[in-house]
């Protein structure tokens, strides 16, 4: 009876283990499943291309601590997964050298990265206003480090306010406060209007504010 018992709880017991077996032998069949979908980086990176060519974010290169800035130098780079590319001799290839400027993202010019732009920030004030913005460089551009990276920016946005029309209705309306209602400034408007333009006085210093640029737009944007 014993030996009965023995075997009738030895077969669920079994066949719980092979169903535990045939469970952590699928994981990874599931795992390689998914490594078989194409990165996006994959629709920038043209296909047989010469290595040496292709955008920087279809490879990933070694740094080169011995490069001086500001000076071209050599560095070892290979292809990204799923990035097809070959040599001179047209024989395809995965390791290259490349020759780059030794300089990180952040350290190019300005016209070699694109940052967003702030509509918040008090373009027109003094000292000038900054703002945090997030700048990425332009595909064809290659560089050390992040090719996303935040930096601090002058307010330099404009909503549409000219400098020469508010010039030019400072010395004729400026009395009536033509100007700054121009400018959305209503309560200095309506204190000049009802001033005269504070006797003439407040006119011809609003015609040299204007003039100089520090009397700008309620919004703080920029004159353009």
């Amino acid at each position: 009876a014993g030996s009965l018992m023995t075997t009738k709880h030895s077969q669920p017991q079994s066949t719980f283990a092979k169903s535990l077996t045939s469970t952590s032998t699928n994981t990874p069949y599931f795992r390689a499943a998914e490594s078989t979908e194409i990165p996006s980086y994959v629709t920038k990176c043209p296909s047989n291309g010469l290595c040496s060519r292709l955008p920087p974010d279809c490879m990933t290169c070694n740094t080169n601590y011995s490069c001086v800035y500001g000076k071209l130098a050599t560095f070892d780079c290979k292809v990204k997964p799923h990035v097809h590319c070959v040599d001179q001799d047209n024989h395809e290839q995965e390791n290259f050298t490349v020759n780059m400027t030794c300089q990180f993202c952040w350290q190019l010019a300005t016209a070699d990265y694109v940052c967003t732009n702030s509509t918040s920030c008090m373009a027109v004030s003094c000292p000038r206003q900054r703002y945090n913005a997030t700048c990425t460089v332009r595909d064809h551009i290659r560089c050390l480090g992040n090719r996303v990276f935040p930096k601090m920016l002058y307010c330099n946005w404009t909503g549409g306010y000219k400098w020469s029309t508010a010039l030019a209705l400072s010395i004729t309306l400026g009395g009536f406060g033509a100007d700054r209602f121009y400018l959305g400034q209503w309560r200095e408007g309506l204190g000049k209007l009802f001033s005269f333009g504070g006797l003439g006085i407040w006119t011809l210093i609003d015609v040299l504010l204007i003039g100089v640029g520090y009397v700008g737009p309620a919004d703080g944007s920029l004159y353009i």
